[in-house]
């Protein structure tokens, strides 16, 4: 049985123009898009902080607010679009979210305060938070069940690629001139959608008398909710990772005496970790077909995460060069999010299917608020270092319970409804 998928897998391999098509194309550079300027604020967070006259001792604090504000807005997004995406369907979840994240993203070019900077980093959050899930979604139902990992696969290497880009940007060009150019590059991708067709499945869908998007549903009996939880959860390392080891990454190598201090910054920090997360969700998910297994690929890539994590925190008096490069290594141990976002995908049925694929990555996203208030306690209660492995441990901890807890979905035939 297992030679014959293989065979099945290894024939599907080779059909290129499946995978390539105008969908996943135009997906991936849209996701790109949204990492942009996702992380931009990550990147220019100390030069946009004291421009506006944010004091030096107060960096960190209104770091942790303006994130926290942007994902936020990821979490109120994330419901709004899933919604939407199965009432109206998932092309008009692409070209709605772009062009509110890309209009907020012009708008925050010109913040002169900390208020008018948290408003348009939440506005920009709503809007960013359509995006993958809708394209995922679209994906997933557009390409053959032996196909679809990799089509997801480079959606989420391409599209991770964009952090590369914001933080090219941002050492370049005036932080305000930065968001401007994320926005105009969401604009401009609107002229590529056109060519863009809804899913035959979601099509189908609508001519039968169903209830569609109802995500209170999610929480309508037991196993549903936890089905549901656990998707959320074994992504939370992920942005672990991000939210606290490398966006806070110069005050982490201050305490861990990085020899050359004067070289580290976020925006490097943050190109070598996606640098990393392209190669990781390429291989996770390559890996994962390979395996013909979702949850055996993440288990891997999440005991690569603890293992590197522990590195991190011990590499005391290194130079940059050493920091950076165990910041790729995290990069691409939590290189996992094509495959964690492909799993809520499957779990679920089309007449739900965005709705979970869209909140889902965005309630991970928003787990940055719970993981940096407790980073932030346990930092007063142990110290930076101490404070941040221990919220390390909690978030792989459950993340490997959750994984343990959920079906295996490869070659799952997606053309099902939700009861």
């Amino acid at each position: 049985m297992i030679s014959s998928a293989n065979t099945a897998n290894s024939q599907h391999t080779f059909r290129i123009k499946e995978v390539l098509n105008a969908t996943v194309i135009v997906a991936a550079l849209g996701y790109f898009v949204d990492i942009y300027d996702l992380v931009l604020f990550s990147i220019v967070r100390v030069n946009s902080l004291k421009s506006i006259g944010v004091g030096e001792s107060d960096l960190l604090n209104m770091g942790v607010f303006l994130i926290n504000m942007q994902m936020g807005g990821m979490l109120i997004g994330g419901i709004l679009w899933g919604i939407w995406g199965d009432k109206k369907g998932r092309l008009s979840v692409l070209f709605g979210s772009i062009i509110m994240y890309s209009v907020a993203n012009v708008f925050n070019g010109f913040a002169d305060s900390v208020f008018s900077y948290a408003l348009w980093r939440f506005v920009a959050g709503v809007g960013l938070a359509g995006e993958l899930g809708a394209g995922i979604t679209l994906v997933s139902e557009v390409l053959s069940k032996e196909n679809r990992g990799y089509g997801t696969m480079i959606v989420a290497s391409i599209g991770i690629s964009g952090a590369i880009l914001a933080n090219i940007i941002a050492k370049n060009f005036d932080w305000r001139t930065a968001y401007f150019i994320g926005g105009g590059l969401g604009l401009v991708l609107l002229i590529l959608r056109v060519s863009v067709y809804e899913s035959g499945m979601f099509n189908r869908l609508k001519a039968i008398n169903t209830q569609r998007g109802n995500f209170i549903s999610l929480f309508s009996n037991n196993k549903k909710f936890l089905k549901y939880l656990w998707c959320i959860l074994i992504g939370v390392p992920i942005w672990y990772v991000i939210g606290v080891l490398i966006t806070f990454s110069p005050e982490f190598a201050k305490e861990l005496q990085i020899t050359d201090i004067e070289k580290i910054n976020a925006g490097d920090a943050i190109m070598f970790c996606y640098m990393g997360l392209v190669a990781g969700d390429f291989l996770s998910g390559w890996f994962s077909q390979i395996i013909l297994s979702r949850k055996k690929s993440i288990l891997i890539f999440l005991i690569l995460t603890a293992i590197f994590s522990g590195v991190y925190f011990f590499q005391s008096g290194v130079t940059s060069f050493f920091f950076y490069s165990v910041c790729g290594l995290l990069g691409f141990a939590t290189g996992y999010w094509a495959v964690f976002v492909t799993i809520a995908a499957e779990q679920f049925g089309t007449n739900i299917r965005s709705t979970v694929t869209t909140t889902v990555p965005n309630f991970v996203r928003g787990s940055v608020i719970p993981v940096t208030l407790l980073f932030q306690l346990c930092k007063d209660w142990f110290g930076i270092l101490w404070g941040g492995a221990a919220v390390g441990i909690i978030c792989l901890s459950i993340a490997l319970f959750s994984l343990y807890k959920l079906e295996e979905t490869f070659g799952k035939d997606l053309d099902f409804l939700e009861g």
